[in-house]
């Protein structure tokens, strides 16, 4: 495995990133910035299905959420693998980075638990959706956490 996590670091896009002056930065600047529409997107969504906003109808407001959501979590995703070429073997030996790894497939269940809940009710708001959604910020949270801490470890 390790000879894997060497090979990414030897790739040539990750020593680009290694070499450059300016291409680390703006990808860590447009991993934060996924980050950030991310978790702004699925707290308020969250929130809305726990009943806060009640004024914007909930399908609308969520359903654009869940989009938002979905396309920055694609960004977080693709430049946060950018980032983790760089230091492949150093990042995969991190049980912080293992632990936020768990965390977002964790995150992935529980999204996909929370749509087949909703499609086998019919409704936009099931019956254990605020169990889940309150669920979905701690997780998400933790996440945001864990990725800050690898960092400083």
């Amino acid at each position: 495995m390790t000879e894997f996590f060497a090979g990414i670091e030897h790739l040539a896009l990750a020593r680009w990133l290694k070499a450059s002056f300016i291409a680390y930065p703006v990808v860590n600047a447009l991993h934060i910035m996924s980050i950030g529409a991310l978790l702004t997107s699925v707290v308020l969504m969250d929130l809305r299905i726990c009943s806060a906003f009640r004024s914007l109808p909930q399908a609308a407001f969520v359903a654009l959420l869940r989009r938002i959501a979905l396309s920055a979590f694609a960004g977080a995703l693709v430049t946060g693998s950018l980032l983790f070429s760089v230091k492949a073997s150093t990042y995969a030996a991190m049980p912080i980075f293992l632990a936020k790894m768990a965390l977002i497939l964790l995150a992935g269940v529980n999204f996909l638990a929370f749509t087949r809940l909703r499609r086998a009710t019919g409704g936009d708001a099931p019956a254990g959706g605020t169990a889940l959604a309150v669920l979905s910020m701690l997780l998400w949270t933790s996440v945001l956490f864990a990725g800050r801490f690898i960092g400083f470890l």
